[in-house]
């Protein structure tokens, strides 16, 4: 697994990207403390007011402070709004740079560190973790207002009889009781529940997507009796998390209860005898009430808090992952690739057998060599291995003479191309897709890109031909459209060594001729490696490597093994008839 952060290291690296932005988090720690101050003086206020009133003082001094209390009441819900749009704007910017950060480190992650841990961690990290953290910045921003406001009633409490102010301590030990019991219970019970959501989700879509067989066996009540079990199991689990949540709430309401009659007793026994004054009580009484918010939300979202703190750790776990580092080119280097050479190379991924062994093979500048085999044979790990995607374990691969290992992350690529089986469209307009391999690119290169691997027609037809959306929620392409794509963006890249891993597999039959001709024109001129889905693409290629068992078992021109009368003879003569 991908490391999760500790505590003090998660926090180090928040406050890291908090103090990035100094000049919103001083305005916030100022509108926040001058918003609480205002508040807090509204009742003081009052109970100065109060006092006024008792005393029998003039009008104008009733008024006097009653424009007193009006404007520090407006002042407070201006400076509150005001901080908390400063609060939420530092900490989204804050969470932005982590997520910029974690999305680096993904995409620069080590092939082999990625193939061990699985692309589900990364993953889930890189969604669910990130957005859990942004949408707790608005819960954080409330929370920082609330420990502000809290501090600064306390304050308050200080310009009053402190026999007053200490009445009120009576809630903490109902807080204290009430979290130890009820911290425990909700983590165990919001598991619950995600958990018995996560059951009926399972359910309801298993039975969309097999909506066919459901109706072939008709087991339509007897599915429909599993997602009612499901859901009821959901409700159930949902209801059991609310009832704890109330007794929780219910609890704070009965400590809060007993800390405003704390204090009011207190105080009438203060003023029958004669230490503090009616106003002063009734300040006090304001002051505690005014509690009542700040201290209930930052009791509440615990849970909020420890989740959130969970996911940011897990994003700091890999903001701390090591990642190649870029190294200048030389400039006076006259290194140019020529070839590809393989040396005894072998490969295993973590805690299975070998895929690919003691393979050594020479591939000339300018050269094309197909590789062909039974699934399972090590076509795609070899190919990887050749085009850099990740290092074998044994053995070593050179281009143009230089360890693959040794060129840096970028050079690797402007020399290496690699197209997989695996295509994905990016969402934007189809331009945009195309210039990810070369952003400077003018519309004629594209439709020069386009044209070499014969996907110029259907792109003129499309609705706004380059500006036209494609991907997720746009405009559909088939597979063999996306597939040439990615081999338009490999003619953009322009790279001397392609590595083309069974780029017409997924066209079907219909478009694999088309697909296989762009593949034979995308590597004119070009040393290239082309694991082949079809014996006609591998015939067109200048040698052809047949692979079993993760080792080359023959090697030689389409002629040379055909007259062997081998492995490949035999795939040629069952293709050929």
């Amino acid at each position: 697994m991908l490391p999760v952060a500790t505590g003090r290291v998660t926090l180090t690296a928040f406050w890291g990207a908090l103090r990035r932005y100094p000049v919103l988090a001083w305005a916030s720690i100022l509108a926040a403390t001058a918003a609480s101050v205002a508040a807090v003086a509204v009742p003081i206020l009052l109970g100065r007011l109060v006092d006024l009133v008792v005393a029998g003082d003039t009008v104008s001094s009733l008024l006097l402070t009653s424009a007193w209390i009006l404007g520090a009441a407006l002042a407070a819900a201006v400076l509150t709004g005001a901080a908390n749009w400063l609060v939420t704007e530092w900490g989204m910017r804050a969470c932005a740079d982590l997520r910029e950060q974690v999305l680096d480190r993904a995409l620069r992650m080590d092939a082999t560190r990625l193939e061990s841990v699985g692309a589900g961690d990364v993953t889930s990290r890189v969604t669910e973790d990130v957005e859990r953290v942004t949408d707790s910045v608005r819960l954080a921003a409330g929370i920082f207002t609330a420990l502000v406001t809290v501090v600064i009633t306390f304050a308050g409490f200080a310009t009053l009889d402190w026999r007053i102010a200490a009445a009120f301590l009576v809630v903490f030990p109902v807080y204290v009781l009430s979290l130890r019991r009820f911290v425990p219970r909700a983590k165990r019970l919001y598991a619950d529940e995600r958990q018995a959501a996560a059951v009926r989700t399972q359910r309801v879509l298993t039975t969309f997507t097999g909506a066919r067989t459901v109706h072939a066996y008709g087991m339509q009540e007897r599915q429909s009796r599993r997602v009612d079990e499901a859901s009821r199991g959901a409700v159930v689990a949902r209801l059991r998390a609310v009832r704890g949540f109330l007794w929780f709430a219910n609890t704070m309401n009965y400590a809060e209860a007993l800390g405003l009659t704390a204090v009011l007793l207190t105080g009438f026994l203060l003023v029958r005898a004669g230490d503090s004054s009616i106003g002063d009580v009734t300040a006090a009484a304001l002051l505690f009430h005014r509690l009542f918010g700040p201290l209930g939300m930052l009791l509440i979202s615990f849970n909020d808090i420890q989740s959130a703190g969970a996911a940011l750790a897990r994003l700091v776990g890999i903001t701390g992952l090591d990642v190649p580092v870029a190294r200048p080119a030389d400039p006076e280097s006259s290194w140019r690739p020529t070839g590809i050479t393989a040396t005894s190379v072998g490969h295993h991924y973590p805690g299975g057998p070998p895929v690919v062994r003691d393979v050594s093979i020479e591939i000339a500048e300018g050269e094309s060599l197909a590789i062909v085999g039974a699934s399972g044979a090590g076509k795609t790990t070899l190919a990887a291995i050749l085009g850099g995607v990740f290092p074998a374990t044994d053995g070593e691969v050179r281009v143009g003479g230089r360890p693959i290992d040794d060129l840096d992350p970028a050079e690797l690529r402007r020399t290496v191309g690699v197209v997989t089986q695996e295509v994905h469209v990016f969402a934007g307009p189809l331009a945009d897709d195309l210039r990810l391999a070369a952003p400077e690119a003018s519309d004629e290169d594209l439709h020069a890109a386009l044209k070499l691997v014969g996907a110029a027609d259907w792109v003129a037809a499309l609705p706004d031909g380059l500006a036209t959306r494609v991907g997720d929620g746009e405009h559909p392409l088939t597979a063999g459209q996306a597939q040439q794509l990615a081999l338009a963006r490999i003619a953009l890249l322009d790279p001397p060594i392609v590595v083309l891993d069974e780029a017409s597999a997924e066209a079907g039959s219909a478009g694999a001729r088309q697909l296989e001709q762009a593949s034979t024109a995308l590597i004119q001129g070009r040393t290239a490696v082309v694991v082949a889905h079809r014996l006609s693409q591998a015939h067109t290629c200048d040698r052809i490597a047949v692979m079993s068992d993760g080792r080359i078992v023959e090697l030689g021109t389409p002629a040379e093994l055909i007259a062997a009368n081998g492995r490949y003879a035999q795939l040629h003569a069952a293709w050929r008839h």
